[in-house]
């Protein structure tokens, strides 16, 4: 005699509050490293997950009101860089390193972002704080790089240390990009 297993009906009422965390380490500065960060925690906000994003290290650099809004890319020491959209087409990373390559870099990733109507750093951060995101600045980074709240992105909640995020995240899946 064999018994059948009732099949699992996920439920996808939206009055469902979700008990699920999110924690997001970003700890690099360029342009292709932020992203990844923005659109998980977006994606996760979206699902009503309790989401928290912790900046520290070169990620300090997209919360930074100085230098959010101008991250590069390079593609010095990455070995899989090719044009957008062009696998078959290589170029040597160390091709990274003449002058104006960076700045090329930058404006082809942007201008492939762009065309994908996915916004600029500053504004994505906008939107995520608008969505219930909540931002953290890493304290051992901020004393670093000799920053105070008054230096960051407003939507950044606080400076605190590695301990507070654990705490505040306890539970949660941790992401370290």
């Amino acid at each position: 005699m064999t018994t059948e297993a009732a099949p699992f009906v996920p439920s996808f009422d939206d009055d469902v509050a979700s008990d699920r965390k999110l924690a997001i380490i970003c700890s690099k500065g360029n342009l292709d490293m932020a992203y990844p960060g923005l659109i998980l925690a977006n994606a996760a906000v979206g699902e009503g997950i309790e989401t928290h994003l912790f900046f520290t290290f070169w990620g300090f650099d997209m919360i930074n009101k100085e230098t959010m809004g101008d991250l590069k890319f390079s593609f010095v020491g990455n070995t899989a860089m090719h044009p957008p959209g062009h696998t078959g087409i290589s170029m040597h990373h160390m091709l990274g390193g003449l002058p104006g390559a960076t700045s090329m870099a930058t404006k082809m990733l942007k201008k492939s972002i762009a065309d994908l109507d996915v916004p600029e750093v500053p504004e994505f951060l906008e939107i995520l704080s608008a969505s219930g995101c909540h931002m953290w600045a890493c304290r051992m980074s901020a004393d670093m790089n000799k920053l105070t709240e008054d230096d960051l992105y407003e939507g950044v909640e606080g400076i605190i240390s590695a301990t507070d995020f654990i705490e505040l995240t306890a539970g949660a899946q941790m992401l370290f990009i």
